[in-house]
């Protein structure tokens, strides 16, 4: 084969595969309760990464994981809401502008109407209108009225400082001194579980940061990659929230927050602030993560709507409410695709209890959304690269890769057969594997 060059090489992500495994479930607690194929890689692309995301797959640091909705206790469905189409609730909208009037305070308030006054169109339209714009940004340091004050000949100041940047997602004193605080008030964790290099590996590990190039006569270029988007309040940092930018999207990874502020719905906070991003940026959509019907603490991103879910078996979106929300009502796992068209579908087996469906080939589970053994065959994995003390070879190079069969997943063949059938053809094509340290 031809040596891949350095541009090459550039384009590519690399994905160490893990394997399908049983896990006790975090939502319900029952053990050995959600199953998923598991991957790892330290260097994912954000086009990549969004048609993992397009496939069902979620990220945790560096560990990329797809559940088997059908045979897991807590199917987790992913979801995703059309940015521009956002339209906010009262709670939402009374959670935003409940947060600003504490930040420029009453004082503040009461001198800029008298200094600064709206007009009767601006309060005409305030009374009728909720602008996300610019309820987000209203109490942003950078961003408000600072009339000069009559008494002191000075800029008026609000009560508190606030600003909100977004930053890359590096680790640092003050964000890990936060989580800690977070992890152990909010989910009652014991402190002594996190260190440093732990919290790295879980927040600060994410997709490769890098700009796209966009075609708009008024920008230059659209960020991509793993970032923090990071609250202060007076000089203090109160919240993270991590996210994804993928080229049509901003994918919510986690947020933690000061637990003295618990009471201000930070969730709810975050998530219209990152719909305004979105907005603000040209990504057409705002991905909340899983969601999980029958989960209570769940139910409230179901609450931002319009949203939808994508169907595990086609990988079509589907609206939340309505026909699917019904149906989810009565039964765990859903595809609206296999209901709309049963006689297509693929019938999930009938597997002996005794037998321990982690160690038979993925291809017999029929897992949804997952390609069959003749879909991967199509793919010819022979040229497919594998990454071997840092060069690049093709599989065929391995020695008995011929004699290999696909369907044993003790084999070397197998293992990669199993990666690809989850991971799509669009992803093998543009990635490489990693087998041996």
């Amino acid at each position: 084969m031809e040596p891949v060059d350095a541009e090459r090489a550039r384009q590519l992500s690399l994905f160490r595969p893990l394997g399908y495994q049983r896990n006790s479930c975090g939502y319900c607690k029952s053990n050995n309760g959600s199953v998923s194929y598991y991957a790892s890689s330290l260097v994912v692309r954000p086009n990549h990464y969004e048609e993992l995301i397009h496939r069902g797959w979620r990220r945790s640091g560096k560990l990329y994981y797809k559940q088997n909705l059908q045979r897991s206790c807590c199917p987790h469905y992913t979801m995703r809401l059309e940015a521009n189409a956002y339209q906010p609730r009262r709670d939402q909208r009374k959670a935003i502008n409940r947060w600003n009037k504490f930040i420029l305070g009453p004082e503040y308030l009461r001198k800029v109407a008298r200094l600064s006054p709206w007009t009767r169109e601006e309060k005409r339209h305030r009374k009728t209108h909720f602008d996300l714009q610019s309820a987000v940004h209203e109490s942003e340091y950078n961003k408000i009225k600072r009339p000069i004050d009559p008494i002191t000949n000075r800029p008026l100041e609000p009560a508190h400082k606030f600003e909100v940047n977004l930053e890359g997602d590096s680790v640092s004193q003050a964000k890990f001194d936060l989580f800690v605080k977070y992890q152990t008030k909010v989910h009652k964790e014991d402190v002594s579980r996190w260190k440093t290099k732990d919290f790295e590996g879980f927040l600060c590990s994410g997709i490769k940061r890098s700009p796209q190039t966009v075609t708009k006569a008024n920008a230059t270029e659209k960020k991509l990659g793993s970032w923090h988007q990071c609250y202060r309040l007076d000089g203090k940092l109160i919240a993270v929230a991590v996210l994804d930018l993928v080229p049509t999207g901003v994918s919510s990874v986690y947020i933690f927050y000061d637990p003295d502020f618990e009471h201000w719905e930070f969730g709810k906070l975050s998530a219209m602030r990152e719909i305004a991003y979105a907005q603000a940026n040209d990504y057409a959509y705002y991905y909340m993560g899983f969601y999980i019907h029958n989960c209570v603490k769940m139910r409230y991103k179901g609450n931002f709507r319009p949203q939808y879910i994508l169907d595990p078996e086609s990988y079509e979106w589907d609206p939340l409410d309505g026909a699917l929300s019904d149906k989810l009502n009565s039964q765990p796992y859903v595809s609206m695709s296999r209901e709309r068209a049963p006689q297509q579908s693929r019938p999930f087996p009938d597997l002996d209890p005794d037998v321990d469906e982690t160690e038979i080939s993925l291809f017999d589970l029929n897992m949804p959304g997952v390609l069959t053994l003749d879909e991967v065959k199509a793919l010819n994995l022979n040229q497919w690269l594998l990454l071997y003390h840092g060069s690049f070879v093709q599989m065929e190079d391995l020695v008995g890769w011929d004699q290999m069969p696909m369907d044993n997943p003790q084999s070397v063949k197998g293992i990669v057969a199993e990666l690809a059938a989850v991971l799509g053809p669009k992803i093998v094509k543009d990635s490489a594997v990693v087998l041996f340290d």
